[in-house]
């Protein structure tokens, strides 16, 4: 017994001792390195991203910039007061803002208040085709350019239409006068003008200043009257009827503070834009020094457009110190860079290929080296070369003369980085004028920025030829 139990376990050992353990082998998936390393690639691309510096693209389009100055103006004009020869009520044939001449009736007196027919009553005149007219295309003009910032335009489209208005009322008037003075009408007489000129039925006690006497007060309208003279009122002997501006040239006084008397002391003639009807005119200007009274006093002397404004003695107006055109970009993207500054007789053209450079002489002879001009200044006869492309104190050799220039002068430009093409290529720019954040630069230049060009937003963070897409 026991030798069978001994047999049978060495028969389980030798079984156990042949039983052969199979480990599983590994295998290499292709799919899993690849993603691995498009994995790694898109956070190396990602970190990288987010740490670098990034170029904001700015595209270049056309503007302007307006600078203007808002200003109360005293106008001073050449005028006389008319005075009533007689007590009586006054009534008047020419309109208010007409031209009348020496043998022009200008207004009658009697004795009694006329009695005139309202101009609504039955057998007055309608409005003629040509007011008519007038009246629609001011409304039309106002309905096309209206704008919410200028609601003072309603005022004026009033004022305006009240005129016509008015002129059609007092044609009814001259009319019924008229016809009262053929018919002999007792105690009625007419005077004429004085001299020829513009009449106007207002006074305000300013019709005799010289401009010399004009102060910072009068201009601010402190204490300022004005007494319109009307039909059918009862006036004495030598009491004022009308006036009669006797010049198309006058004067506008404004108070200017120092910065912009300084700013357009050199100037001799100035935009003015008139806030009343937003049109434009040239003054000449010249600047009244008030010593020892504060600010100074600018005159700004017009040759037309007496007539439109003859009525006002203070007018609102608008100084325009600069309105230019041109390129609009931002301040941000314009730098200064240093270039060397050659004479443009050294630039040379290789044989072959027709590219531009200059000569750089090496000792022994010279070597054609490619050199773009990023300005020409024709003045002076000299062209700016980038200074990267040359060794320092590097000499060149005329191609034509065969004389040497020795590279060492070098100027600033200023100028913004195109990336049109994906890299940075400075171009040289002329500033017109300036705002806060905008220059307005000069378009058409053949070294400088074309519209719809883009440049770098930033320029400081950009060098020559940096990849910026």
């Amino acid at each position: 017994m026991s030798e069978r139990k001994t047999a049978g376990k060495r028969t389980a050992g030798n079984n156990k001792s042949n039983i052969m353990v199979f480990r599983k082998k590994w295998n290499m998936n292709i799919g899993i390195i690849i993603f691995g390393i498009v994995f790694i690639y898109l956070v190396v691309t990602v970190l990288m991203y987010l740490t670098e510096n990034h170029i904001s693209a700015y595209e270049v389009r056309e503007g302007s910039i307006l600078k203007d100055n808002a200003y109360v103006g005293l106008a001073i004009r050449s005028e006389s007061v008319v005075a009533a020869e007689s007590d009586g009520y006054v009534n008047y044939f020419a309109p208010e803002g007409s031209k009348v001449g020496a043998r022009t009736s200008v207004y009658s007196l009697s004795a009694e208040k006329l009695d005139f027919a309202d101009a609504d009553e039955e057998g007055s005149q309608e409005l003629s085709d040509e007011e008519h007219n007038q009246i629609l295309l001011q409304t039309q003009d106002f309905t096309e350019n209206f704008d919410d910032a200028r609601f003072e335009d309603v005022y004026l489209l009033k004022s305006n239409i009240n005129a016509v208005m008015e002129n059609k009322s007092n044609q009814s008037r001259r009319a019924q006068l008229e016809e009262m003075l053929s018919s002999g009408a007792a105690g009625l007489s007419v005077y004429r003008a004085p001299s020829p000129g513009i009449v106007v039925y207002s006074t305000d006690g300013y019709e005799g200043v010289a401009l010399s006497d004009v102060t910072e007060e009068m201009i601010a309208k402190q204490d300022y009257k004005k007494t319109s003279l009307e039909n059918n009122s009862k006036v004495k002997a030598d009491d004022p009827v009308c006036k009669v501006i006797t010049d198309d040239t006058w004067t506008l006084a404004i108070v200017l503070d120092e910065e912009t008397s300084k700013a357009i002391a050199d100037k001799e003639e100035v935009e003015v834009q008139f806030s009343k009807d937003h049109e434009m005119s040239t003054a000449r200007l010249s600047i009244y020094n008030t010593e020892g009274e504060g600010a100074d006093i600018g005159l700004l002397t017009f040759d037309s457009s007496m007539v439109r404004y003859a009525g006002d003695r203070y007018l609102d107006i608008e100084l325009i110190l600069e309105d230019e055109s041109g390129l609009k970009i931002p301040k941000s993207s314009v730098v200064e860079k240093d270039f060397y500054t050659v004479p443009e007789g050294y630039m040379a053209q290789e044989e072959g290929s027709g590219r531009r450079g200059v000569l750089v002489s090496d000792g022994d002879g010279s070597v054609f080296q490619k050199a773009d001009v990023y300005y020409r200044d024709n003045e002076n006869g000299l062209v700016y070369l980038e200074p990267h492309i040359f060794e320092k104190g590097a000499t060149l050799t005329n191609p034509d003369s065969g004389e040497l220039y020795r590279l060492g002068e070098m100027k600033p430009l200023k100028g913004a980085y195109n990336i049109n093409k994906g890299y940075a290529v400075f171009k040289q720019i002329q500033i017109l004028c300036e705002s806060e954040e905008y220059y307005i630069v000069e378009t058409g230049n053949d070294y400088g920025l074309a519209s719809y060009d883009h440049i770098a937003l930033v320029g400081k963070d950009v060098q020559e030829n940096d990849i910026v897409f």
